[in-house]
């Protein structure tokens, strides 16, 4: 795998050099006034928290020194990629308290899947603000933002201009919690491969009704290696031949391989549905995948092992998740907490990564190395035909 990321940065580099029309290097950056993101847990910044209530310290305790929304003790990629653009931190369009949505705003929400779930947040844990309804709060969002608007004062300030729309980037990173819902239901490694189609077919029509919308600059995560994730090797059977030699499980990995594959066919589609659109299809499961199997020599230690959390091999226990505090001789007390030094751990809580993690992760795809086009961040706005 090592010798795998290295041919990827370094083929990556190449064809950026090489093979791409000069017009690319001489385009000028793309200066997106706006980043409107789409997404789960990787990339909520406070959207379930305002419906469901605030993640619990010690969440958002490195970087924000207190919540903020975010599973993990600091800055998400998100964040990373809107502090690289010069743009200030999304707000979630759920939250009501503090929001400037002046430059994007946050659909996301932990938890969240592509296709609608037929299960309740408290049976399942899986958001009900799916794909679709993030759409359909973007497209209110739209609308409504300009009507507002135009009432001036506050409200002129506090929302995007019509332009923003078609010169944003459009951001999303979902997926995870669709291959999960499916083992939560005991379902085989092959019967959760055959839902894949049908979820692909959700998403490519939200990025068509986005487009539609005006939106044509479009920055697409493919789903990270989910057999690595404690909560994942905690919940679910795996047996000791499953296990690859950095401790994930490799059916869980194998499914989300084959939904990435299937998410590349899609978007290699939707270039050619949507003539105007720049679709860049980032590799975050080489790179997440990299970190975990390199995490000695990068600087890192137990990565399969959670920062914060209470008990079992892995640090984690769902009845007893990070924050969670018990009553001791009618004393509360905080029970699942973090890790003495989050900088030098990789995943936060069991299901998502520290911030030190992130911002390894951003390093890593910001310059267009593990993109399809290979094409840097700030210059995802230019369409390259393949």
């Amino acid at each position: 795998m090592e010798s795998h990321y290295l041919v990827h940065r370094i083929l990556g580099v190449l064809i950026s050099v090489t093979l791409l029309p000069s017009t690319i290097f001489s385009s000028t950056n793309c200066n997106f006034p706006a980043i409107f993101n789409f997404g789960d847990s990787n990339s909520d910044t406070g959207g379930l928290s305002a419906a469901f209530g605030q993640a619990p310290p010690p969440n958002g305790e490195t970087h924000f020194h207190t919540p903020a929304g975010r599973y993990s003790d600091g800055r998400l990629v998100i964040d990373f990629i809107a502090e690289s653009l010069g743009l200030p931190y999304l707000s979630a369009y759920l939250d009501s308290v503090g929001s400037n949505f002046s430059h994007g705003a946050n659909f996301a929400t932990a938890g969240a899947t592509i296709r609608p779930p037929n299960t309740t947040i408290s049976q399942s844990g899986v958001s009900p603000i799916s794909l679709d309804v993030q759409f359909v709060q973007f497209s209110d969002f739209h609308r409504r933002s300009q009507t507002i608007r135009k009432q001036g004062g506050v409200f002129q300030q506090l929302l995007p201009e019509e332009n923003d729309f078609s010169g944003a980037l459009y951001t999303f990173d979902i997926g995870q919690n669709d291959l999960t819902a499916g083992y939560k239901l005991n379902m085989s490694t092959e019967q959760v491969k055959a839902y894949v189609p049908d979820v692909l077919g959700q998403f490519s029509n939200i990025i068509k009704y986005v487009y539609a919308q005006g939106g044509r600059s479009f920055w697409i995560h493919n789903t990270g290696p989910v057999g690595c994730l404690p909560y994942v090797l905690d919940r679910f059977l795996v047996r000791a031949a499953q296990v690859d030699k950095f401790g994930c499980g490799s059916p869980f990995n194998e499914v989300a391989q084959y939904f990435n594959l299937r998410l590349k066919e899609a978007i290699f589609q939707l270039r050619k549905d949507l003539p105007l659109a720049a679709i860049t299809y980032v590799d975050v499961y080489s790179v997440k995948y990299s970190l975990i199997s390199q995490a000695k020599k990068l600087g890192f230690e137990n990565p399969l092992i959670a920062c914060c959390g209470h008990g079992g091999k892995y640090n984690y226990n769902r009845f007893m998740k990070c924050g969670s505090k018990k009553v001791v001789n009618g004393k509360e007390i905080l029970f699942a907490k973090s890790c003495k030094d989050p900088s030098v751990r990789i995943n936060w809580d069991g299901t998502h990564f520290t911030e030190a993690a992130n911002k390894w992760i951003f390093d890593q795809i910001v310059d267009g190395s593990f993109s399809d086009p290979p094409i840097p961040l700030k210059l995802a706005c230019h369409r390259m035909d393949h």
